[in-house]
């Protein structure tokens, strides 16, 4: 992989970071990680892996080596998939060092984020908000519906766009009407079990509104009341792991004035069914170390599968009668800890036969805003995982985060495009209905 570097960042040694020195200390240098890293596996170079990542920011700190534009490069190239975290017998935290990290060079050495006008303005002006996600998809939707988008693709019209541009249609999966907006509270269907209230979020549910319909009934079917609080808005994963905190901050703390206000019943449980949101929020304690509701918000979070292997679920009746593999969303798997749970839920479906994929802890490439800030890795990796996912003699592909399913399903498409690419949820609920996948 070449990229040209900045050459105008200046080399620096800047001041040192508010980070608890005993999380560097932590890191004994095994190198147990560097077989879970996916940069590390892709480039082989020691300083784009955990461990050596972890020695330049010390290095940084110390002051022993100044930040020049290599050294920023291998800390950017990092994906933060915290796969090291999991592979670590020391229990390093990983992730309590990369990110305030980035957020402390941000602001003593300024941002090198790789993103153009258009790119940025729609990734912090738009994807945090979901009814301005809704309409600038809107158009898109409408191309894909009457088959313009189609037909532009057949005569080429695409490759003409510029890179950037041609990147973001890349991305779009086949969009599918949206619900509008859902009731303030659902009823349980059956015996009530549980209340609980519905994280929406913000790009998940514009680019899979089915998916959000179909948690809101699997929960329902699993006798829960489902309360979806009218204000909620972005997790702020987005804004936080590109070292923006101010804005990270002001979505927890709306946060937690919607799932959290004065007098409400209490709940059982905070539902999200996006391992990136999942995990941010979980990490509010963290993130809002100042304001109480943070970590009573946090202690609320589970994700979707979580919830229901907890609660036990309703099994479902309806077979669907086809094989399929489940990639593990890195914010499940290693920010959360959450392996068996959806793959048990999908085991539970009759008909449904689930294969084993190779490397189904690497992270896909995706990584929030990652496919975006560092394209030309995001595409390894991607290339990597349609690569292990078509080996197979799967007809789909499950994940449980919005990131994966857009990347790979990209990937996925060139070679398959029949290959369906989902969420469990939404597995789950067409075996419940009786209903086809689509």
């Amino acid at each position: 992989m070449t990229e040209t570097l900045p050459s105008s960042l200046p080399v620096v040694a800047p001041p040192r970071a508010d980070i608890d020195y005993e999380l560097f200390l932590d890191c004994v240098h095994c190198g147990l990680c560097t077989s879970a890293c996916p940069t590390y596996v892709e480039l082989g170079d020691e300083n784009d892996s955990p461990r050596g990542r972890i020695y330049l920011m010390r290095a940084l700190n110390d002051g022993r080596i100044d930040l020049d534009a290599a050294v920023r490069r291998h800390l950017d190239l990092c994906l933060d998939c915290r796969a090291c975290e999991s592979a670590c017998p020391s229990g390093v935290q990983y992730g309590k060092l990369i990110e305030p990290f980035r957020i402390h060079l941000s602001k003593t050495a300024g941002s090198t984020e790789n993103l153009g006008f258009v790119k940025r303005f729609l990734l912090y002006r738009f994807t945090p908000y979901a009814s301005r996600m809704r309409r600038a998809l809107w158009p898109a939707r409408l191309m894909q519906r009457l088959g313009i988008d189609w037909l532009l693709g057949k005569i080429g019209f695409f490759r003409l766009l510029p890179k950037g541009l041609r990147e973001l249609h890349a991305m779009l999966p086949r969009l599918r009407p949206h619900y509008g907006r859902l009731p303030e509270i659902l009823p349980a269907i059956g015996p009530k079990r549980a209340r609980v209230a519905l994280f929406i979020g913000c790009a998940a549910d514009a680019f899979f509104p089915q998916t959000t319909l179909a948690t809101a009934k699997v929960l329902q079917h699993n006798g829960c009341e489902v309360w979806v609080p009218p204000n909620q808005g972005c997790c702020g994963a987005l804004h936080y792991h590109a070292a923006r905190e101010e804005p990270a901050i002001a979505f927890g703390e709306a946060n937690c004035r919607a799932f959290l206000p004065p007098g409400a019943p209490p709940l059982d449980a905070i539902i999200v069914n996006a391992a990136g949101c999942g995990a941010m929020l979980k990490d509010y304690g963290h993130l809002l170390h100042s304001n109480p509701a943070g970590a009573a918000l946090a202690a609320k979070v589970r994700d979707i599968s979580e919830f229901l292997v907890e609660l036990g679920p309703v099994p479902p009746k309806h077979p669907l009668t086809m094989k399929a593999v489940y990639h593990d969303a890195c914010h499940l798997c290693h920010g959360q800890q959450i392996r068996k749970p959806p793959r048990q839920l999908l085991e539970m479906i009759p008909g449904l036969e689930l294969l084993p994929l190779a490397e189904t802890e690497l992270c896909c490439g995706a990584a929030g805003s990652y496919n975006l800030t560092q394209p030309d890795m995001a595409e390894r990796l991607g290339q990597r995982k349609a690569r292990h996912i078509l080996a197979t003699d799967a007809q789909a592909v499950f994940a449980g985060n919005v990131g994966c399913l857009l990347q790979i399903g990209r990937y996925v498409r060139q070679q398959r495009p029949a290959m369906r690419v989902a969420h469990p949820v939404d597995a789950l609920l067409a075996s419940y209905e009786g209903k086809a996948l689509t």
